[in-house]
């Protein structure tokens, strides 16, 4: 772990990383003593989908569960083409194998579905037929909400799933399952930043 209070959470990022999708989970985790990692599939600059060029700060060899609080997986076109992303959904799996949790939006819960991640757990995405095209036996717990979280069993780790359209629900997960904030502050936070309710702000603050 590094010196942070609260851990570190890891972000892998490759060509075409989908910015938007993490933004709200990162900056609030930062912003409560979280230490947010980069990891690349080696430690050689990637461009993100809105054009921004960014070194990893370690390479996907060099990552191990026990040293992380999150493993947070985004979109990116990779998920879609080939076995490029691949090894990023099987160090998915070793997370959840190892009992620590994975948190994974939009393209990223297909190539967790085509790693079989998915068959057992419940599970979100864009919509069923997205996931249902890469040929995984899930299709049964799948479940028509913004953003899920699968609590694991048998000692493995706990997932959270998103759809493309749901950041700030997706946040709201990963809040939960880190225990940022407690029960009312995170309804407050959602609200104001899903729903722009501007009653929610004094709470979501902390006031």
């Amino acid at each position: 772990m590094t010196s942070s209070s609260a851990g570190t959470v890891h972000l892998p990022v490759y060509d075409t990383f989908a910015d938007w999708e993490t933004g709200y989970a990162t900056a609030h985790l930062t912003q409560n003593g979280y230490t947010v990692r980069t990891v690349g599939l080696s430690r050689e600059p990637v461009t993100t989908m809105g054009g921004l060029r960014v070194q990893p700060d370690l390479a996907l060899d060099e990552l191990r569960p026990q040293d992380s609080a999150l493993l947070i997986l985004t979109g990116a076109a990779g998920w879609h083409t080939g076995e490029t992303l691949a090894p990023f959904a099987r160090a998915a799996r070793t997370f959840l194998d190892a009992g620590a949790p994975v948190a994974a939006i939009c393209g990223a819960t297909a190539g967790l579905a085509r790693e079989g991640l998915l068959d057992d757990r419940a599970h979100t995405s864009a919509v069923s037929f997205y996931l249902a095209a890469t040929g995984y036996a899930g299709g049964e717990r799948y479940v028509e909400v913004d953003a899920v979280t699968d609590p694991g069993a048998d000692g493995t780790g706990r997932l959270i799933t998103a759809g493309p359209t749901e950041p700030v629900a997706f946040a709201r997960e990963v809040f939960a399952l880190l225990g940022v904030y407690d029960a009312k502050k995170l309804d407050a936070w959602y609200r104001l930043f899903h729903d722009s309710d501007a009653s929610a702000y004094e709470v979501s603050q902390g006031e």
